[in-house]
C-alpha cells in the first residue's frame, strides 16, 4: 500500500505562497488596476467569477474554504506582496475558495487577459506566479475544497461516473456518503430528495443538481460557456489529447487564436497511464495526467481558449470551394467557425464482446486505472485484459493497492507488444500473475455489480472461475471517427483519417482530403501510436497552418 503524504501546502507552502518584491511589484504594475477593499468586503467568492489575481499592496486578506460541513476553515492570509489566485483567475473562471479583507485593503488586480500577457513579458517573475497558481490547485484538489459535493456512495456508477470527469478535469470536489454522514442526510432531507434519485451533486453556487449528465454539471461549475457564434478562430482543434494540446500550445505560442474542443475531459488515453516512463526528459517517469495538466495550463497561458466538454457531432460541408470559414457543429446546437480545423480525436477504447458487458460497465468494469479505481480495489484481487504499454502500467499501478492482479493476456506473452522495461517490472512483482493464451469467458453478477469473471486458456478445457468485483480492460481502442460521416474526410479501411498523398489531396503530409483541415495524432493512418509521436505532429501541424492560412488570405485577397 502506498504510504501517506504530507498535504502539499505543507511541503511546498513557500512555492505556494510567495511574497514579491516593492520592485516586482512595480514591474508588473502596467499589466493591472489598483483597487480598494473595505473591511470585511469580499474580494472573492466560491462560484462566482473573481477580477482575476489580486496582489496586496497594503492591508490584508484571508482566503477559507467550506469543509464537508459548511464550516468555514482559513486556508492563508496574504499580506502586502503576496497575491490572491490559482488557475482558475487564469482562464476567468468561478473562484475555488473565498477571500475577505480584513482591515482597508488596496491591492492590484491583474485580469485573466493582462495576466496571460505578464507571464509571457515577465519570464522569471511569470514562472514563480505560474508554479503558484499551479501548486494551489493542486493543494485545493487535495482537499476538495471550492469544488461540488457529490452525495453517493462510494461505488455507485453515477458516483464514479461524475468524480471521474471532474478528476480528469483537474477540479476538487467532496464526496459524502448518504449512509454514514450526518451532513449526507442533512442536504436529502432539506431538498426532498428521494433514494432513487441520488446521486445528487450541490455546486459552489448553491443550485442541485439531481444525477446530471457531465455537461450539466460543467455548465453548473462554470467549467463551460457559450461560444460566441460571430468568432472566427484561425484553428478550432477537436480533441484535447497529446496531439491536440501540443498543437494548441504551438499555435497560441505563435500569435494564433485557438479554440480547443473535447467531449469529456482533457488528456485523452495519455491521461489514463499511471506513468510513462519512456517520454523524453523525464527519467524517472510522470503520470499521464501530470503530463496533460502541464501542457492543458501552458495551453491557457498562451491564450487558447478550452471548450470542455463540448461535443462535435459533424463537421459541416463547405457551401463552396472558396469560402474562408470552416464550420463544426456541436451537440449544444452551437457552432464554431474557424479558418483552419485539426482533428485529434483519437480512439475510442474497445470493449469485449461478452454478455452483460454494459451492466457492469461504470461500476464493475473500468477502462480506466485512477485513483479512484485504486481506492475501489484496495486490498482485493483484481483481472486486468490486455498486453500494450496501457495495460502494463496500470497493471503496475494496480498491484500498489490491490492484493493481486491477474493479467490476462490473449497471444503467447507480453514482449510482443509491451516495452521491455514494463515486462520486467511485472515479472518482478510478486501480487502480478500473467496468464498467457486467455480470454474472458463469462461475468457474474448483480444489481450492476460484478461477483466472478471467468476465463478459459487456450488448450485448456477447464473454466477457471475467480470471485473479483473488479475488472479492467486495457484490449487497444478504435478511431473515434463516427462523427465525420458525410464531412468529405477520406478513411482507410479501419476508419483512421487518411492524410498528405494518401488522401487525395496531394498538399502537407497532415492535410486531410478537404483543405484547412488536418489530422493527427492517433486518429491518423500510418501513424506512430506514441505520446511522443502525437506531440511531434502537433507541432508540426502548425508550419502547415502558417502556410494555408496565408496562402488563403492570398486568395482572398486576389478575389477581392
Amino acid at each position: 500500500m502506498a504510504a501517506p503524504t504530507e498535504p502539499i501546502i505543507e511541503t511546498r507552502r513557500y512555492q505556494m505562497f510567495p511574497v514579491l518584491e516593492p520592485s516586482e511589484i512595480e514591474r508588473v504594475r502596467r499589466f493591472g488596476e489598483i483597487r480598494s477593499y473595505a473591511a470585511g468586503e469580499a474580494v472573492a467568492t466560491v462560484g462566482r467569477v473573481s477580477p482575476g489575481v489580486i496582489i496586496v499592496l497594503s492591508g490584508h486578506v484571508e482566503v477559507t474554504r467550506n469543509d464537508q460541513s459548511g464550516n468555514r476553515a482559513a486556508i492563508v492570509t496574504h499580506g502586502p506582496g503576496a497575491f490572491l489566485g490559482e488557475l482558475a483567475q487564469l482562464a476567468g473562471r468561478p473562484a475555488l475558495v473565498d477571500a475577505h479583507a480584513q482591515d482597508l485593503l488596496e491591492a492590484l488586480v491583474i485580469g485573466p487577459d493582462r495576466l496571460r500577457a505578464l507571464l509571457i513579458a515577465e519570464a522569471e517573475l511569470g514562472e514563480r506566479i505560474m508554479r503558484a497558481l499551479i501548486l494551489r490547485r493542486v493543494g485545493l484538489l487535495e482537499t476538495g475544497a471550492g469544488g461540488p459535493i457529490l452525495v453517493g456512495r462510494a461505488e455507485n456508477g453515477d458516483v464514479l461516473r461524475l468524480e471521474g470527469f471532474l478528476r480528469r478535469n483537474g477540479h476538487p470536489s467532496q464526496r459524502i456518503d448518504p449512509e454514514t454522514d450526518p451532513g449526507a442526510k442533512a442536504l436529502i432531507e432539506r431538498f426532498h430528495v428521494d433514494v432513487g434519485e441520488l446521486p445528487i451533486v450541490l455546486c459552489p453556487t448553491g443550485q442541485l443538481l439531481r444525477n446530471p449528465s457531465e455537461v450539466e454539471l460543467a455548465r453548473c461549475i462554470g467549467l463551460v460557456g457559450p461560444i460566441d457564434p460571430s468568432r472566427l478562430y484561425d484553428v478550432a482543434i477537436v480533441g484535447a489529447g497529446p496531439a491536440g494540446l501540443a498543437a494548441a500550445v504551438y499555435a497560441g505560442s505563435e500569435g494564433l487564436s485557438v479554440l480547443v474542443l473535447d467531449c469529456r475531459a482533457f488528456g485523452g488515453q495519455a491521461g489514463a497511464s499511471a506513468r510513462i516512463e519512456n517520454y523524453l526528459g523525464f527519467p524517472t517517469g510522470i503520470s499521464g495526467m501530470a503530463l496533460m495538466a502541464r501542457a492543458y495550463n501552458q495551453a491557457q497561458k498562451f491564450g487558447v481558449e478550452m471548450a470542455i466538454p463540448d461535443e462535435v457531432i459533424s463537421l459541416e460541408a463547405a457551401a463552396h470551394a472558396g469560402d474562408e470559414a470552416l464550420s463544426i457543429r456541436l451537440s449544444s446546437s452551437e457552432y464554431v467557425s474557424a479558418r483552419s480545423i485539426v482533428i485529434a480525436t483519437g480512439a475510442r477504447y474497445r470493449r469485449l464482446n461478452l454478455d452483460r458487458l454494459e451492466t457492469f460497465e461504470g461500476t464493475s468494469v473500468h477502462y480506466w486505472a485512477s485513483p479512484i479505481e485504486a481506492r475501489l480495489c484496495a486490498g482485493e484481487e483484481v483481472a486486468l485484459v490486455g498486453a500494450g504499454n496501457s495495460a502494463g502500467q496500470a497493471a503496475v499501478y494496480l498491484a500498489s493497492h490491490a492484493s493481486k492482479v491477474w493479467l490476462l493476456v490473449r497471444g503467447t506473452g507480453l514482449s510482443e507488444s509491451m516495452s521491455s522495461y514494463l515486462v520486467d517490472r511485472i515479472g518482478g512483482l510478486p501480487n502480478i500473475e500473467v496468464l498467457t493464451s486467455t480470454t474472458v469467458s463469462g461475468l457474474e453478477g448483480h444489481d450492476g455489480m460484478l461477483e466472478a469473471v471467468r476465463w478459459r486458456q487456450r488448450g485448456l478445457a477447464e473454466e477457471v472461475r475467480r470471485p473479483l468485483r473488479h475488472l479492467f480492460l486495457f484490449i487497444g481502442a478504435d478511431p473515434n471517427t463516427d462523427w465525420l460521416s458525410g464531412a468529405g474526410i477520406e478513411l482507410d479501411a479501419k476508419g483512421f483519417i487518411l492524410t498528405g498523398a494518401e488522401s487525395g489531396a496531394g498538399r502537407h503530409s497532415l492535410e486531410t482530403s478537404r483543405h484547412r483541415v488536418y489530422a493527427i495524432g492517433d486518429v491518423r493512418s500510418t501513424s506512430v501510436k506514441r505520446v511522443a509521436a502525437a506531440v511531434g505532429e502537433g507541432a508540426q501541424v502548425v508550419a502547415a497552418l502558417h502556410a494555408a492560412l496565408a496562402s488563403n488570405q492570398r486568395e482572398t485577397s486576389t478575389r477581392l
